[in-house]
C-alpha cells in the first residue's frame, strides 16, 4: 500500500469509526484511545510524536520521505477537543495532534500494541495519555 492510500484509508477509517474514546477528562476525537498505556489510532496501532515537532506550533516537521516511514494521523473532519487539536501539514492536509505534538504511525509496526519505534532515532515517542 502507497503512503498516499495509506493516509486515505486512515482518513476515511477514521471518519467512519467518529465516535470518542474518553481518558480522564479528555474527548479523544477520531476513535483516538488508550491502549496499554498509549495513545492508538482507529486501527488499534501505536501512536507516536516526534521531537522535532513544537507543541503548540500548529505544524507538523514530519514530511517528504520522513512521513513515508511515520504515516500522520490524519484529522479527516474531527476538530479540536480537550488536549486535542488539529495542526496544518506541509501540503495543507490536516493532522490530529495531542498537547499540541502532531501524531503519526510507525511503518514498521506491524500489529495493534506494536511499540517499535518508540525512542527511534532517540527522536521518537510512543503517545501517552
Amino acid at each position: 500500500m502507497t503512503p498516499r492510500t495509506t493516509a486515505l484509508v486512515l482518513a476515511l477509517s477514521a471518519a467512519l469509526i467518529g465516535g470518542c474514546a474518553s481518558a480522564g477528562n479528555m474527548s479523544a476525537p477520531a476513535g483516538v484511545k488508550t491502549s496499554d498505556g498509549v495513545l492508538a489510532g482507529p486501527n488499534g496501532m501505536t501512536l507516536y510524536t516526534f521531537d522535532k515537532d513544537t507543541a503548540g506550533s500548529g505544524k507538523s516537521t514530519c514530511n517528504g520521505p520522513c512521513a513515508t516511514n511515520w504515516p500522520p494521523l490524519m484529522a479527516g473532519g474531527a476538530s479540536a477537543s480537550g488536549d486535542y487539536s488539529v495542526v496544518t501539514r506541509d501540503d495543507g492536509a490536516k493532522q490530529l495532534a495531542y498537547k499540541g505534538k502532531a501524531l503519526y504511525y510507525w511503518i514498521k509496526d506491524t500489529k495493534p500494541g506494536d511499540k517499535t519505534g518508540d525512542g527511534f532515532n532517540n527522536v521518537w515517542r510512543v503517545a501517552k495519555p
